[in-house]
């Protein structure tokens, strides 16, 4: 079985991809990923009216789990999970919601996860995923 997150990245180490370029072929390293760790993937880039994007939906057993990947081509930035703040995780929380509601459901145990993509010029892609990152009510943290 030859899986996309096995191959090297498509762009010479000198040409930096284009962000656009970066994040899809992140995505479909990210799906490639979930799926050859027992994930089915649903749907790729689900958007429900002004309700914001869900990178990956897909299903583990009886759960419904909205993926959001991080693609980089560089670690000078940190991890690149700590991108997906308060309002991104809302976001994703509302896609969730519509999700349901297309549905007809809401009896359906759900899951966030993060897949963080390291795209290393010709190297393989390095994958993180954070299972379970946030949850459904998360409420916003308060600073002191």
């Amino acid at each position: 079985m030859h899986l996309l997150h096995r191959w090297n990245c498509p762009w010479a180490s000198d040409a930096p991809p284009s962000r656009a370029y970066l994040g899809e072929y992140g995505e479909l390293a990210a799906a490639s990923y979930l799926r050859a760790h027992g994930l089915k993937v649903l749907y790729r880039n689900f958007r429900y009216g002004s309700s914001g994007e869900i990178d990956i939906m897909c299903r583990e057993g009886d759960t419904l789990v909205a993926c959001e990947v991080k693609s980089t081509a560089s670690s000078a930035g940190g991890a690149p999970m700590r991108m997906v703040d308060y309002a991104k995780r809302e976001l994703l929380r509302r896609g969730m919601r519509n999700w349901l509601y297309l549905l007809g459901r809401d009896d359906i145990p759900t899951r966030f996860d993060i897949v963080e993509v390291f795209l290393n010029g010709d190297q393989k892609p390095s994958i993180r995923h954070h299972r379970n990152a946030f949850g459904m009510h998360e409420g916003r943290r308060h600073r002191s």
